[in-house]
């Protein structure tokens, strides 16, 4: 007893309550004030966090051109990604993905800001993981495993069916396709298929000449962004006469980059497109 009294005296109750059981230490808070500054992170956190608990995400998260959630961003505050602007938020979580800026996420962690990073998905198993993960960081656990548990249980019935045996090729902006180890390419597997960028020894996001293309033969030509608003030297291979005679020889069909970008829910609707035109819908 003396000892206890000498510790309320110097201001060392707490720690010796906590000792000797009298009072609980808290529970790790909540974080209230989460900004995020990664496309994908913004999406898993759109989904998994509570109203009010995620204050910003990325100015791309608004862009309907990458972001699968481009309408719900807009309402948040949008931000560039500068340590400077971010930390001006008074942030209590950080989320970022394992390639953004090194420079802001080094700065924000020497400024004493906790910073998660999330690795990007390629793979289908890693959606639900990256969900889950996402319930942990924001205290958000029953919400983030009702998603996981929806997108495992879907992706069972998808890859449930019967191969297609048929082949498919992504053929983007600048003569660019998915290789193996890619997220597009688990896509291609989901929905019964193989992908044909593989043939021709590609891995990773790679750079796919139309000759190269119209060897491989795929059943399928997959499309990414191809309408742009505005002429872009960028789509010039769309517009290739050789390309308009191939894809008319076989099925082609368009899936907007942000069903492939990040992985999400909406990852498996792009496996479903391929599905329905492999099996007999024509596409776009």
């Amino acid at each position: 007893m003396p000892h206890l009294l000498r510790s309320l005296k110097s201001g060392r109750f707490v720690l010796v309550a906590a000792v000797l059981g009298l009072v609980s230490t808290p529970a790790f808070s909540q974080p209230r004030r989460v900004v995020s500054l990664n496309v994908c992170t913004d999406q898993l956190a759109m989904l998994v966090a509570e109203p009010g608990q995620l204050l910003s995400v990325s100015h791309l998260a608004a862009d309907p051109a990458v972001s699968a959630l481009a309408e719900a961003a807009r309402a948040y505050r949008l931000n560039y990604g500068s340590a400077e602007e971010v930390f001006m938020m008074k942030p209590d979580l950080v989320l970022a993905g394992s390639y953004t800026t090194r420079s802001t996420v080094n700065l924000l962690r020497g400024l004493g800001v906790t910073v998660e990073e999330f690795p990007p998905a390629s793979s289908l198993d890693d959606i639900p993981r990256d969900i889950r993960r996402m319930g942990q960081v924001l205290q958000r656990e029953t919400q983030a495993e009702a998603l996981a548990g929806k997108f495992e249980a879907e992706l069972a019935a998808l890859e449930a069916l019967p191969p297609t045996g048929m082949s498919a090729a992504f053929y983007y902006a600048n003569s660019y396709t998915a290789g193996g180890g890619t997220l597009v390419d688990a896509i291609v597997a989901a929905a019964g298929m193989t992908n044909a960028a593989q043939w021709i020894g590609l891995s990773g996001t790679a750079y796919l000449p139309l000759e190269s293309l119209i060897l491989a033969g795929p059943d399928v030509v997959v499309l990414g962004d191809h309408a742009y608003e505005k002429p872009a030297l960028a789509q010039a291979n769309f517009a290739h006469p050789a390309l308009a005679d191939f894809i008319n020889s076989r099925r082609s069909v368009s899936v907007p980059p942000r069903m492939t970008i990040c992985g999400g829910p909406v990852t498996l609707e792009a496996a479903r497109i391929l599905r329905a035109v492999a099996e007999g819908d024509k596409g776009t």
